[in-house]
């Protein structure tokens, strides 16, 4: 019973949630959009002419938003790159690179350095998180692996200059993660944008400039 006025509790929310209606209007796969939209009107990080990668892309509103900023005001194609990984299928955008597989094996690696062709990144972003357990420390490891590989990547396929924007949970775990940036980028920031759920723990951390490039 619990469980169900869980579930109606939350279709509720989401029917009637703006940014879902806005998404709906605006052609977005999901509200997610809006919430890189916030990050990156606020923080200038996506502009014409530079090498993009959306890990954990699917289902492609974030690569969406990217194409969007990257294409020509009078249409036909984009100024840039736009790369997405995922272990999921994503129904095609146009410009966007997709490569089903996982990012950490060498079948995707490979296909990833054939569209680069011995570029640098310029951005990568990560809307990744696990399936939830419930336990706290269960969960926030799992996170934290989740944030590691993305470093990881970041570490090997970006330019020095290059930026990390991360999804993250501030709880259990959020300290430790927010060291390990300190540690990997010269500048750390955490943005909370509007289109995050109130009720979500849900935040972003921003990391510019590698100390340790790769």
């Amino acid at each position: 019973m619990a469980k169900n006025k869980l579930n109606k509790s939350w279709l509720h929310d989401h029917i009637n949630d703006p940014y879902v209606k806005l998404a709906q209007r605006e052609g977005y796969r999901a509200r997610a959009a809006y919430k890189l939209l916030e990050i990156d009107e606020s923080e200038h990080l996506i502009k014409p002419g530079q090498i993009i990668v959306d890990l954990g892309c699917t289902p492609g509103s974030w690569s969406q938003y990217v194409r969007r900023k990257l294409a020509g005001k009078e249409g036909g194609g984009i100024k840039g790159i736009i790369v997405g990984l995922d272990m999921l299928p994503m129904e095609p955008i146009a410009d966007v690179h997709f490569i089903l597989g996982d990012f950490r094996e060498q079948e995707a690696l490979e296909q990833l350095e054939q569209v680069l062709e011995g570029q640098k990144v310029d951005l990568v972003l990560s809307d990744m998180a696990p399936n939830l357990s419930g336990i706290a420390a269960t969960d926030a490891a799992r996170m934290e692996d989740i944030i590691d590989l993305a470093i990881d990547f970041s570490r090997v396929h970006m330019k020095p200059s290059g930026s990390l924007l991360v999804k993250c949970f501030n709880g259990s775990g959020y300290t430790q993660i927010v060291e390990k940036f300190r540690l990997e980028f010269k500048q750390v920031s955490h943005k909370k944008p509007k289109a995050s759920r109130d009720k979500s723990s849900e935040t972003f951390l921003l990391g510019r400039g590698l100390k340790n490039p790769l």
